[in-house]
């Protein structure tokens, strides 16, 4: 059985790929794939890894031997799902392998926000400390986490972590109803009413035609002046030079953004430019801590290994 891993440098370098050379002897393991290079590597081959590579129905016509197709992330929206199942073709996604470190990065983030530590840790640097008036030179704002309302986006697995580890810090948390839904239940909260009541308001819904451009001038109007943003998401969620002007104009306080509409953004961003120290970019680094890269390899194995038995296991077609 062929099998052919197109991107592995996305999670790489350093990782045992032995749980996957042990069900898949006849596998090629290539750092990076061009788009012109996908036909002939997915040519014969049974079972594609890949995480940032596109599928599109062309490819599953070219690709006649082609049984699995399993994603080293939770977003599908690089496969043309439809062409998949027209094909069948079995696609599956890995999930739960990055919560602690994006629920981590979360509050890592926020608390760097909220207690200012990076204007403090520049003022010191910049010799403020050694002139102050006082022992502690309070010069920014500090925010205890308790004071502050946790609203969520998106309620799966990693949602309801950054939820759970929220409540730890006794902080009150809205979770919004399917945005664009008129259902709201006991649990949930309108997505009109979580922008006008949140003080931290966290991303963790999927890319959707639905979800595209889900935070615009808009939502930013609706939202506290002293709200912060977080989006460890899709970068598409959130129109970034409206953020920008969000952040200019002081609509918003601050935001924590690690995911951008293009990645890289070889193009550019307005993101990019902005030099407000209300704003902390980080470049797609939410789950990547060495252990849960490691562990996409390991749920990469695992549904190879469901698969093989007959068994249906994180399986999106």
């Amino acid at each position: 059985m062929k099998a052919v891993f197109l991107d592995y440098a996305t999670v790489g370098p350093g990782l045992d790929t032995g749980p996957l050379s042990a069900l898949l002897p006849d596998l090629t393991i290539f750092d990076a794939t061009d788009d012109s290079q996908v036909p002939d590597r997915i040519r014969d081959v049974e079972f594609v890894f890949a995480n940032k590579i596109r599928i599109y129905d062309e490819l599953f016509d070219a690709a006649n031997k082609l049984r699995f197709i399993g994603l080293t992330a939770t977003g599908v929206d690089n496969i043309d799902l439809d062409s998949a199942a027209s094909h069948g073709v079995a696609v599956c996604n890995i999930r739960g392998y990055c919560t602690r470190a994006v629920t981590e990065h979360v509050f890592g983030v926020l608390l760097t926000l909220a207690h200012s530590l990076h204007r403090y840790s520049a003022a010191v640097r910049d010799g403020a400390w050694q002139e102050a008036q006082n022992f502690c030179m309070l010069r920014f704002p500090l925010r205890e986490l308790s004071t502050m309302t946790m609203g969520v986006v998106g309620h799966g697995e990693l949602g309801s972590a950054v939820a759970r580890r929220a409540r730890d810090f006794d902080m009150p948390v809205l979770v919004s109803a399917r945005p664009g839904s008129e259902t709201v239940d006991a649990d949930r909260v309108s997505f009109d009413e979580l922008l006008l009541r949140s003080d931290v308001i966290s991303l963790h819904c999927p890319l959707t035609d639905q979800t595209r451009g889900l935070f615009g001038a808009a939502e930013f109007r609706k939202m506290k002046s002293s709200a912060i943003l977080i989006n460890t998401a899709r970068g598409a969620l959130v129109d970034s030079a409206a953020l920008v002007d969000a952040l200019q104009s002081g609509e918003i306080a601050a935001a924590a953004i690690d995911v951008l509409p293009k990645e890289p953004p070889v193009d550019g961003n307005p993101l990019l430019d902005y030099t407000g120290e209300n704003l902390i970019v980080t470049p797609h680094i939410a789950w990547a801590t060495d252990r849960s890269r490691q562990d996409s390899i390991h749920e990469l194995a695992a549904n190879v290994a469901a698969f093989l038995n007959g068994e249906r296991r994180n399986r999106v077609v």
